[in-house]
């Protein structure tokens, strides 16, 4: 970074433009965290409420959910009512309803907290990018952006390792109050750092809102899930399918009421109009999907067949989690001297070749340090993606559309996520009902002649989720049970790392989509407009 301190676009007292990212910084962290950092808590919470985990898994979705669904129209509150008041609301809405999680008494009161938490989430995050992209200077964007890339990769480790220290040591109720201090911290730094940038005064889009909150609603509702349902009826004549076709024909409403309110939309379709956004879009949408499609199916599997505890398996990232948080400052300011696209074509590749990698070293007996090293490329490739995507995303967007194009980019990597947990799922499982028969087929004859048929018939009928044998008489020997228990775990072992491999690839051809999005992108470096209004203004802190 030049010793030269960049001249913001806002007037800013005296201070530097690097003064406002601690408290955007804080907050989209929070956000970032809380994303991820239920997971490891879902086997207290089953215990605590004595629920099932459809229910518990409502904890996650309500705040995914809400978070999804708002962002379009949160980015839009930024623009017309100007970010830093938007984040501010936003901050303090999250830090309250992370009190009312902790003090949840029953998993309703819980789901709703955290329903309430994703509109707080949704609130600030399009404002952390629209209110970089509105005071850095061009030349100085991308490092700032890449500053703010470091704490999404940080943020994806921080997690799961905080959440498993947590729920291990003090109980689950931590999770959400540890983010008490950090908001109230991050509250105080925004109202003395943060400036008030001018707003865009025209009216506000009511039934753009209402459109594209039910579509958003409807779409995301039936992706997140549609596994819940196997994919079928919810209830009476509605079905997972009806809901997601519901969804997509409000949205294709949203999409021609928008053409025709034009540059009063909430969503101007202009922004799609430069090649780098729409594309940018795309890969967004992409990395969000692989980061779900490598996180989950490789959870499961450290835990439930190498037998890691769940502080444990969050840890084998740690190294690939704080390389990501060194590379991206480096490739956010590489990005200002080189065309973006270059950085971001790079990163997908490595990616590509890390999950590669991980989905072959995937095996019942691997050791630990041969997923640790593509995990620590995973981290190095994330690094390099984050912040230049996010800076080729915003480059052209000025103080009228940077809310709005913040929030259609933060939706589109939200969507990707969902999309991704839904189909990651859903082939997980459908190839778990494949390869374990198939394993346990395989090793069959490791089994007494007299109890072959037997045994390869229990698992194709799909008695094999707890990785115990089929039931056998009492009259069967001892040694023989324990006997054909080991071949079945090691059936049910083998099985499961092979469908994690096979999962694991789908993900790699999305990220075969983001890399031939970022190839297509334009070639120059990114050019920022600020807007006439701004350049001079002087903004009230």
């Amino acid at each position: 970074m030049s010793s030269e301190q960049p001249r913001a676009l806002v007037y800013l007292h005296g201070r530097s433009p690097w003064s406002i990212l601690p408290a955007l910084c804080l907050g989209f962290f929070m956000i970032m965290v809380d994303t991820t950092i239920v997971n490891i808590a879902i086997p207290s919470l089953v215990t605590a409420f004595d629920a099932d985990l459809t229910a518990v898994g409502w904890v996650n979705s309500a705040y995914l959910l809400t978070f999804a669904t708002l962002l379009l129209v949160t980015g839009r509150l930024g623009d017309r009512f100007g970010p830093r008041p938007v984040f501010v609301v936003g901050l303090v809405i999250f830090t309250v309803t992370s009190l009312l999680c902790g003090l949840s008494g029953s998993i309703e009161m819980l789901i709703v907290a955290r329903a309430l938490q994703g509109v707080g989430a949704a609130l600030m995050t399009p404002q952390t990018m629209s209110m970089i992209t509105r005071v850095f200077p061009p030349q100085k964007r991308g490092a700032a952006m890449g500053l703010w890339g470091a704490v999404a990769g940080v943020a994806t480790i921080t997690g799961p390792v905080l959440g498993g220290l947590l729920v291990q040591t003090v109980g689950w109720e931590w999770i959400f109050y540890v983010n008490i201090p950090v908001g109230v911290v991050a509250l105080v730094l925004a109202l003395r750092t943060l400036p008030t940038l001018p707003t865009a005064n025209r009216s506000f889009d009511g039934l753009g809102v209402l459109l594209s909150v039910v579509g958003m609603f409807l779409v995301v509702f039936g992706l997140q899930e549609g596994a819940t349902y196997d994919w079928g009826t919810i209830t009476g004549p509605i079905t997972v399918w009806g809901v997601i076709g519901a969804g997509v024909i409000v949205l294709v409403g949203f999409v021609l009421w928008q053409r025709h309110r034009g540059s009063d939309a909430l969503l101007p379709l202009t922004l799609f109009h430069s090649r780098n956004f729409s594309l940018s879009n795309v890969a967004g949408g992409a990395v969000t999907f692989a980061m779900i499609g490598i996180f989950f199916p490789f959870t499961l599997f450290l835990q439930e067949v190498l037998g890691l505890s769940p502080l444990n398996a969050a840890l084998v990232g740690l190294p690939g989690s704080l390389l990501s948080g060194v590379v991206a400052p480096f490739a956010g300011r590489l990005s200002d001297k080189v065309a973006g696209k270059w950085v971001v074509a790079s990163g997908f590749a490595i990616l590509s070749v890390a999950i590669t990698w991980l989905a072959l070293a995937v095996q019942p007996d691997a050791p630990v340090w041969h997923l640790v090293l593509p995990m620590t490329l995973f981290g190095i490739g994330t690094g390099a993606l984050f912040s230049p995507l996010a800076n080729l995303a915003t480059s052209g967007l000025d103080g009228r559309t940077a809310g709005a194009g913040a929030g259609a980019f933060n939706t589109t990597r939200q969507i990707g996520g969902v999309i991704g947990s839904a189909a990651i799922v859903a082939m997980l499982t459908s190839r778990l009902a494949v390869t374990i028969p198939a394993a346990a087929e395989a090793a069959a004859d490791q089994v007494p002649e007299q109890f072959r048929q037997s045994f390869v018939d229990g698992f194709a009928s799909g008695n094999f989720a707890s990785g115990a044998a089929p039931q056998l008489p009492s009259s069967v020997p001892a040694d023989v049970a324990a006997q054909i228990g080991q071949v079945a775990q090691q059936a049910v072992h083998s099985g499961f790392a092979t469908a994690v491999t096979q999962t694991m690839l789908l993900t790699v051809a999305v990220l075969v989509l983001g890399l031939v999005s970022s190839l297509a992108m334009k070639g120059g470096r990114p050019v920022h407009h600020a807007p006439a209004a701004v350049a001079k203004v002087t903004a009230e802190v």
